[in-house]
């Protein structure tokens, strides 16, 4: 076992790319993170497959995109089709295997890892050494219901969840543990609830955060769902949009505490003679609007701030580079263990090996020339309806079906879910390629936009017959991709023979 290197993956929930300082953020949210990037491959084009927690991190682990292994909303994954995922096959080779921090995922921790200590937004382990106060700080995050402090946290950093999942990470790794090792280092943050204590709640004044995209002013252009959530949030926080820049401030703040802590985590990789067999990979979840178009979270649309996502990889072998031309995605991860790690590919995996990219190397480039992304649970999707121009009945959108969220302790208040069946209903799809994007929807609705010269993908192109020659190609390369990801699992008793290398062009 002395060969294998260690993999660790850092996970953050709803972090956008375009927050980190190496990205060009004029704030200092991430000097850690921008260090350890100078240390391995740092990629610019890297995408969630979904912007959604759960199935996100399912894709992550099994290397499929969520229609193949059946996992598309945040609530269930019964039925996930997979044949064997990244934890199942490290445990194959020998490792030791962790989880600190938030799971939501199909894995069960305390069954299937090693080491587990569980955190969610609201609650965290209760330390024995401070019970009381773990007790008290996690009603408090309770009692936010999801929203915004527009005060500094009342408690001491050290509460903070972040802080506690790197020292249970510290407690694993010095636990007498031998190599090789897998840790799964999952901070619950920056995802709202939006808080933060001093010094960082100070650290990013709302009055220096960059202006936002656009303002909500945009919704009724951006069409249906989009208008209806921005009502809906409106619905249960009257005057929400007066917030943005705190929320902002807040964000910028979560990310620097989460940086802190990365580089404690960095810091004792290194002086535990770890961190040079040890694969460091950084990547999130997905993204947030943090109040681009007048909409904080997630929930609706493929916006570049929900699918792109910070993607570092750093370890044994690594050349250190900015990759700013490969697409890459969570589904990615897997495939390119299995390189590092000499072991064949899993049946169904839909992912590539990023390794030839990450050693310096030639690679072919047609293969990471484009990226595909979606969501939707399916069936029809909810439209426009009412004299208004929306589908606005209270009785539904405090319905569990709807868009509810019961988070008080006493489960008598609520608060509204992003996550409900108008925005997700249908699906959506989504391909990237150079400095465009091509979006299609159930009913046949199409967007096209340029992002070099439309950042904010307000300016629809779809129609431009000038333009016509861009659009067909972003199709063929659309319709490339949904033939690539129709499932080959699962297998009857008879099957053929399905070949498992990496995919690539011909």
């Amino acid at each position: 076992m002395a060969d294998k290197p260690n993999v660790v993956i850092v996970m953050t929930d709803q972090q956008r790319a375009d927050f980190m300082s190496a990205e060009g953020f004029p704030l200092q949210t991430t000097p850690a993170l921008d260090a350890i990037a100078r240390d391995g491959v740092r990629f610019v084009r890297g995408y969630t497959p979904i912007p959604v927690c759960l199935p996100a991190r399912c894709s992550m682990f099994t290397g499929r995109f969520a229609t193949a292994h059946g996992a598309r909303g945040n609530y269930d994954t019964t039925g996930m089709r997979y044949s064997v995922d990244l934890l199942q096959l490290l445990k194959q080779q020998g490792y030791k295997t962790a989880l600190v921090g938030k799971n939501h995922s199909h894995i069960v921790p305390r069954r299937d890892m090693d080491y587990a200590s569980e955190y969610g937004h609201m609650t965290g382990r209760v330390r024995p050494s401070n019970r009381e106060g773990d007790t008290a700080f996690n009603r408090w995050m309770m009692n936010l219901l999801h929203w915004v402090s527009e005060k500094p946290t009342p408690f001491p950093v050290s509460y903070q969840y972040p802080v506690r999942i790197v020292d249970d990470a510290i407690e694993f790794l010095r636990n007498g543990l031998r190599e090789p090792f897998f840790l799964w280092a999952s901070f619950s943050e920056p995802h709202n609830p939006f808080q933060v204590p001093k010094p960082y709640f100070d650290m990013f004044l709302p009055e220096a955060v960059p202006d936002r995209v656009a303002g909500p002013e945009v919704l009724k252009r951006k069409g249906f769902p989009w208008d209806w959530e921005g009502r809906l949030i409106e619905h249960y926080h009257p005057g929400y949009d007066m917030l943005w820049r705190r929320v902002r401030s807040n964000y910028c703040g979560m990310l620097r505490l989460i940086d802190d802590q990365v580089k404690r985590l960095w810091e004792y990789l290194e002086s535990s003679k770890l961190r040079e067999r040890t694969h460091f990979v950084f990547v999130a979840d997905h993204g947030d609007f943090t109040g681009d178009y007048g909409l904080i979270r997630k929930g609706v649309g493929l916006a570049e701030c929900l699918v792109r996502i910070p993607f570092i990889w750093s370890g044994p072998g690594v050349r250190s580079h900015i990759e700013r031309d490969a697409f890459v995605s969570l589904v990615d991860i897997l495939p390119t263990v299995c390189e590092v790690l000499g072991v064949e590919l899993p049946e169904g995996v839909q992912g590539r090996s990023l390794a030839p990219i990450l050693s310096g190397g030639d690679y072919p480039g047609s293969e990471f020339e484009s990226i595909y992304a979606e969501y939707g649970f399916g069936g029809l999707p909810w439209t426009d309806a009412g004299d208004d121009g929306f589908t606005w009945d209270k009785t539904f959108i405090e319905s569990p079906e709807g868009a509810q969220n019961e988070n008080d302790l006493n489960r008598v208040r609520i608060t509204f879910d992003e996550l409900n069946s108008i925005t997700q209903s249908g699906h959506v799809k989504m391909v990237r390629k150079g400095d465009w994007k091509l979006v299609y929807t159930f009913m046949g609705r199409s967007e096209m936009y340029n992002l070099k010269c439309d950042p904010a993908e307000l300016n629809d192109l779809m129609g431009d017959q000038s333009l016509r020659d861009v659009r067909e190609a972003l199709e063929r390369e659309l319709t490339y991709w949904l033939v690539r990801i129709q499932d080959t699992l699962p297998f009857g008793r008879y099957r053929m023979r399905t070949e498992r290398g990496n995919y690539f062009k011909i």
